[in-house]
């Protein structure tokens, strides 16, 4: 199906026209919401929201609509340039070096890890840690970190090893059911994914070195390695070999107070039950 611009129409950003594609396509096919939500397999609320610019598509539902409409990746490409375009400078790097890194390792303090994150615990966080934001921002901040997650799932994909603070898990975001359902797509990553593994730092071992703050390394096809710290408001890549050397020695120091696989999937079902029963 062709999908030209109506006269006159210029849309003020991709997102805006990735959502006004959308609906125009949408009317032109002569279908409803509710009528293309039962085609597609997607709540039709979900696609109300597409629509009228308030969420961005996850990369898989941008796929469904290009293979529906036939628009031979348009809204992909939307979606990417959409993302894109609201990437801060200090971010750039490290998510281009995600695409070819060998391995990933991170440390967070009180959130999942972006790249383990479910869209509901997301857009709970983002709503939260973001006032005054208006929705489309919103909507972008999400999609850009479900947009990186693809990365776990490429031909390829990076070592993954994730250390969480226990905070993580005890700190709810959004409803019981999300933290349940949050906790769950973690267990099923490290059921089905070999490349991932995932730690706990319980409360229970005390102090560590990165309290507060969020690590990664990344380490390229090369062996090549950069580091990335990150603050609430802001993020900076780090590849001098000493302070990388200093940054990776307190990550060790860390992992070595974190429980091992077993013993960390046993937490995690420990508190996946108290979230169930708060349900």
């Amino acid at each position: 199906m062709e999908l030209e611009p109506e006269e006159g129409e210029t849309p003020a950003s991709p997102a805006g026209m990735l959502a006004a594609r959308a609906k125009r396509a949408r009317l032109k096919a002569g279908l409803s919401l509710r009528a293309l939500a039962e085609k597609l397999g997607y709540p039709h609320t979900y696609l109300s929201r597409v629509e009228n610019g308030d969420q961005l598509p996850s990369p898989a539902l941008a796929q469904v609509l290009d293979t529906f409409y036939e628009t031979d990746g348009l809204y992909s490409d939307l979606l990417a340039v959409a993302v894109s375009a609201e990437i801060p400078m200090y971010g750039r790097k490290v998510l281009d070096a995600e695409k070819r890194a060998a391995r990933i390792q991170t440390f967070n303090s009180s959130v999942v890890p972006g790249l383990l994150q479910i869209e509901p615990y997301t857009n709970a966080l983002f709503m939260e840690s973001m006032p005054g934001k208006d929705a489309e921002y919103v909507a972008l901040q999400a999609a850009k970190r479900s947009h990186r997650q693809a990365v776990l799932d490429s031909a390829e994909p990076p070592l993954y090893w994730a250390i969480m603070d226990e905070a993580a898990l005890r700190r709810p975001v959004g409803s019981p059911a999300v933290m349940a359902d949050q906790i769950r797509h973690i267990l099923t990553v490290i059921q089905t994914n070999s490349a991932v593994r995932v730690q706990v730092l319980p409360f229970s071992r005390g102090v560590h070195p990165l309290l507060g703050g969020s690590l990664s390394l990344l380490t390229l096809r090369d062996g090549s390695t950069f580091a990335y710290v990150e603050s609430f408001a802001s993020g900076v890549s780090v590849d001098t070999p000493s302070d990388v050397l200093e940054l990776a020695t307190l990550l060790d120091i860390a992992r070595s107070k974190a429980l091992d696989s077993g013993e960390s999937v046993a937490l995690f079902h420990r508190h996946l039950k108290e979230y169930e029963d708060d349900c």
